[in-house]
């Protein structure tokens, strides 16, 4: 078996397993009991079936082929899913944005919405690319998918990257602005607030940012606007 980390052995120890990962085994309708409880809005998640109709008409092309996946967030540390080959990658269309705004309960409620990040049209991202073979892609992408797809926000699409100086098409979750949730027209203040109040039931905006930050830095990957909007949403807090 071929060792995922050959290419980069530096991430080897700054992943999670995904044997152990919360998210392989993630179902949203089996914490409906705990949004009722925390008085969250409940029912809005996609059923399985429309789930994997998305999922199917995502990978439709792909054929026999191995599939690459673009990570861009917290897939970049804590996949989930199994995968046979992880590479640094740098998708030139595309821009990481914190326009998510979470009512539902993660990182937000309705009484103190919160804000957490989308892949959206941009002057580029830098990630990390994971291969699944093709025997396995079935499988790992419906755990995949329970999780990016859990209901409207994002759309399972394929986007050019760059690898090593090398086109590789791989599938993403890209903003969907036909969603309330999704506000690409906040302004850098309203961010800095919704990160700042932000708190659901996986815990705060701000929490979810710091980690994203610090993971960041241990995998190598460089983004000052995220940088930068986690120093001022820490003193907005703090001057609370």
């Amino acid at each position: 078996m071929t060792d995922p980390f050959i290419h980069h052995p530096e991430l080897r120890d700054r992943l999670i397993d995904p044997e152990v990962s919360f998210y392989r085994g993630f179902r949203i309708d089996e914490m409906q009991d705990v949004m009722i409880e925390n008085g969250l809005p409940i029912g809005w998640w996609y059923s399985d079936d429309h789930r994997e109709s998305l999922r199917k008409q995502a990978l439709a092309g792909l054929g026999d082929a191995d599939l690459w996946v673009f990570a861009y967030g917290s897939l970049m540390w804590d996949p989930g899913f199994h995968f046979a080959e992880i590479r640094r990658a740098h998708a030139p269309h595309h821009s990481r944005r914190f326009i998510l705004k979470d009512v539902r309960g993660a990182r937000g409620s309705p009484e103190a919405p919160g804000l957490m990040a989308a892949l959206d049209t941009g002057d580029g991202c830098d990630g990390l690319l994971f291969r699944i073979p093709q025997a396995q892609v079935d499988h790992e992408t419906e755990i995949l998918c329970r999780r990016e797809l859990v209901g409207p926000g994002y759309l399972a699409v394929f986007i050019d990257t760059i690898c090593d100086g090398q086109p590789i098409r791989a599938l993403t979750f890209v903003a969907d602005h036909t969603t309330d949730a999704m506000q690409g027209d906040l302004t850098r203040q309203e961010q800095v607030h919704l990160i700042a109040t932000g708190v659901g039931v996986f815990g705060t905006s701000l929490e979810y940012l710091g980690n994203i930050v610090e993971h960041f830095d241990l995998l190598g990957i460089e983004d000052p606007t995220l940088s930068d909007l986690l120093r001022d949403a820490r003193a907005y807090r703090a001057a609370l």
